[in-house]
């Protein structure tokens, strides 16, 4: 079956050709180098697979119990690309002098390589046309790269690995050692994380395997398949596998751009298309997977990524580049891979003087932010004497805070670690320190909700970065607020799941207010702005609800995520609904003030709900398009994200919006203290897992009966909510009354007030100039101006002397994005 075959390249869906049900990527080594220059990121990756076991997946039945499905791979037909046989000796003899080479000699031998794969590439298609149907092949996610060779890696020249195998096996075949090899590590234990870490490192350093197993590939639009002739299931093809390729200028998964004090950068930019555009992988989100990686960067450089410690950094001898190594512990799906590149400035504690001489200054912040230049790298030298011991320091440089098994516990002065006394925070919260008996159901990896020091650490480590002529406001607003949000957070939802958090500004140009990805948030430039002077925590909601909105996504979206990504509001729904609760938290605000706070919001967002609903095509409107279908895979493991290629989609908020109004609608079934209590019930045993709708709504239905028995059924949230566009009646029905609150009657009135000064502009006819009436208007807070300026703009008309009144009453021009959106109109 050729992957393509379903796609019908006039639709809007987005093709997962990954053929998961028959072998999955347990593990991901990348070695790449960023090239400003040319705007490409190039390098390798070696993919570590494992066969899957015999059972296919299919609807989710509980947490750990997904079933996998081990059916014969199809073959591909149509143009493919190989490696010609002659050039294969050179190739290897350049892959075993890489793997014992010093740093130095890389540069040299890199191009020595890269002849090789050019010779072989020479005259390949036919060999692939002229190849069995019945060889396996393996299918990845892959678009805009450009590929130059792969090859089978033989770990059996690691002596390291190599050791973990009895002396019976040493008379195996070569093709059945390396797969006990691989085996063995993808099956140690957490507690030995760091050496599992290692031994992955070692082997994707090791040579091609010997000649007569070369591995052939193509290309298509959305997918790389590769071959190894002969092998006609999973369970016989390679177990290590690596690529060698290079990004392009204008591939969908990175952006290219310069940041505010316009030097280069580059960054993930949470495409549609995910990372298949930065590495071929595998893209579905039951293909959770651990990675490391090493990026080569210029030396003025910081390499940010969703990596789990701070990295470790080390400079590229005689090179102008350096060296960041980082790495995750926790499987997730490929898509969470996040990397930053630029000449970002950490923010300091202390508020930065204004930048007296602008980017010339960048340079050498940069230099002084960086964390201490270790070796970092990885020998046998250093790892044979370990392999016994978890504990074994084989990494020199600053490991961050932990999690468990062989993680140290120094705390980095990079980091900030800061005092809740401080900032006049409550200490006194140990919900999330609560044993109520349910314990990890996920596979095994250090898990931080199995630690009992990390129940009670209300705020991870957390560094700020930015351009240098952002670092005051960054200061001023995202560091200041950092701590309260993330203490608030815990004791919504108890253990913080990552072990650590990066918050970047990222340039102008991004296309949302933020992103989360394990362990990093991109923050965009429009929340930073703090306001008029005086204006205290008001100049601050913008920006703390939506550090609130991304820090919850660490439970929603990250640690816990869609098994259909078609669910989006599962992610996007929930990180609504929980930012306004956690925000309240993090103000220290009144029940009643949090409780009025919460309906002015939804009155602002059942109004931009409404708009979009009129406006958008019904289909993109149902927040589980595919219904019973949702969480459906082709036998291979392929499928496809319906409407993710549609650009009206990446402008729409119905996941967000429809999805909180959803878990309002629950909230207000149950009561909304016990329903956040059901919240941290349900992180605690569900994270680690992707889940589908039925998971959350089936255990909701379970914990409280009550409300099944008068008539909430899971068809019936279905049909109101999920599986159907439009505003269900519920809400119709509760909008009224969120629009008789006290804050939403405030601004109307003051509403009433400006229509009428607009009217007496408009009926004076005397060329004389009178003096204005003098009114009193009301202080408002954020939300009411901007419900202000949305009901103002309803008017039909609106006086020109009454905008320049508006400007200076409310000082519009330095209020935060959301304002200056109406302020724009």
């Amino acid at each position: 079956m050729d992957p393509d075959v379903d796609i019908n390249p006039d639709t809007d869906d987005l093709p997962l050709r990954a053929n998961t049900n028959d072998i999955l990527v347990r593990h991901y080594v990348l070695d790449l180098t960023v090239h400003f220059d040319r705007e490409v990121i190039s390098g390798s990756i070696v993919l570590f697979l494992e066969p899957c076991s015999g059972v296919r997946t299919e609807d989710h039945i509980g947490p750990g119990l997904d079933k996998k499905d081990g059916t014969e791979g199809r073959s591909s037909q149509g143009r493919f690309v190989d490696r010609q046989e002659d050039g294969r000796k050179g190739m290897i003899r350049a892959k075993q002098e890489m793997f014992v080479a010093g740093e130095g000699d890389r540069e040299e031998l890199e191009a020595l390589f890269q002849t090789a794969a050019e010779t072989q590439n020479a005259q390949s298609s036919h060999v692939w046309e002229t190849s069995s149907d019945d060889d396996f092949t393996v299918v990845l996610d892959c678009c805009d790269l450009d590929i130059s060779k792969v090859e089978e890696v033989d770990v059996t020249l690691v002596p390291a690995a190599s050791s973990l195998l009895p002396e019976a096996a040493s008379g195996a075949r070569s093709g059945d050692q390396q797969a006990a090899l691989i085996q063995r590590i993808i099956s140690m234990p957490s507690s030995r994380w760091r050496q599992k870490q290692q031994l992955f490192s070692l082997c994707s350093r090791a040579p091609g395997a010997q000649a007569g197993t070369s591995l052939l590939f193509h290309r298509d639009r959305w997918s790389l398949q590769v071959r190894k002739r002969g092998t006609s299931s999973p369970q016989d093809f390679p177990r290590a596998v690596r690529i060698c390729y290079e990004t392009r200028p204008t591939g969908g998964s990175v952006r290219w751009t310069k940041d505010q004090d316009g030097r280069v950068c580059v960054y993930t930019a949470g495409s549609p298309i995910n990372n298949r555009a930065l590495f071929p992988c595998q893209e579905p989100p039951v293909a959770m997977s651990t990675w490391q990686a090493t990026v080569r960067a210029p030396s003025e450089c910081v390499v940010l990524m969703s990596g789990e410690d701070q990295a470790v950094l080390t400079e590229d001898g005689g090179t102008p580049f350096s060296v960041w190594h980082y790495h995750v512990t926790m499987p997730m799906p490929a898509s969470t891979f996040t990397l930053a590149v630029g000449h970002w400035c950490q923010v300091s504690p202390e508020p930065p003087p204004a930048p007296a001489r602008g980017v010339r200054d960048c340079v050498e912040c940069s230099k002084m932010d960086k964390p201490g230049i270790g070796s970092g790298e990885w020998s046998e030298a250093g790892l044979l004497p370990g392999l016994g011991s978890s504990s074994s320091e084989v990494v020199k440089g600053s490991p961050l805070q932990t999690c468990s098994g062989d993680q140290t516990t120094r705390p980095d002065p990079a980091f900030c670690y800061c005092s809740l006394e401080d900032e006049g925070l409550s200490v006194t919260d140990y919900s999330g320190m609560v044993d109520d008996g349910i314990g990890c159901s996920h596979g095994d990896y250090p898990c931080r909700f199995a630690e009992q020091s990390a129940r009670s650490q209300r705020v991870i480590p957390h560094r700020v970065f930015g351009p240098v002529c952002l670092l005051q406001k960054a200061q001023t607003a995202v560091l200041k607020l950092l701590p309260r949000c993330l203490a608030a957070a815990h004791a919504v939802l108890g253990v913080h799941p990552f072990s650590r958090l990066d918050v970047l500004i990222i340039p102008a140009g991004f296309s949302s207010l933020g992103m989360a990805s394990p362990h990093i948030i991109f923050l965009s430039q429009s929340v930073l702005n703090c306001g008029s002077p005086g204006a205290g925590e008001d100049g601050l909601s913008l920006c703390g609800s939506r550090i609130c909105h991304e820090i919850a996504h660490s439970w929603f979206g990250l640690v816990i995520g869609a098994r259909d990504w078609t669910e989006e509001w599962i992610s996007e729904g929930f990180a609504t609904y929980l930012e306004d609760i956690i925000w309240a938290r993090a103000q220290q605000l009144s029940l009643q003030d949090t409780e009025e706070q919460s309906d002015l919001k939804a009155v602002l967002r059942w109004r931009r709900l409404s708009d979009e609903l009129q406006n958008s095509e019904e289909e993109l409107q149902i927040l589980r398009p595919n219904m019973e279908n949702t969480g459906r895979v082709s036998e291979s493991g392929s499928s496809t994200v319906k409407h993710a290629l549609n650009p009206d989609k990446t402008f729409m908020q119905v996941h967000y919006l429809k999805g909180y109004f959803l878990l309002r609608f629950l909230a207000c079934q149950v009561g909304e203290q016990p329903f956040i209590a059901f919240f941290r019930l349900f992180v605690k045993k569900y994270h680690g897992h992707l889940i589908l709708s039925q998971d959350f709504l089936r255990m909701l239905l379970i914990t409280f009966p009550d409300i099944e028995r008068e008539g909430l059924s899971l068809s019936a949230i279905y049909a109101d909510w999920l599986d159907r566009p439009g505003i269900p009646k519920w809400l119709h029905e509760r909008s009224a009354v969120w629009s008789r609150s006290r804050l939403v009657a405030e601004v109307k009135a003051e509403v009433a007030k400006w229509i009428l000064l607009s009217q007496s502009h408009q009926g004076r006819r005397r060329k004389r100039k009178r003096k204005e009436p003098k009114v009193n208007y009301k202080e408002l807070v954020p939300e009411q101006l901007v419900m202000l300026l949305e009901l103002l703009l309803e008017e039909a008309e609106l006086s020109a002397a009454t905008l320049p009144l508006l400007h200076r009453t409310y000082d519009l021009q330095s209020r935060d994005a959301e304002v200056a959106d109406y302020r724009r109109r």
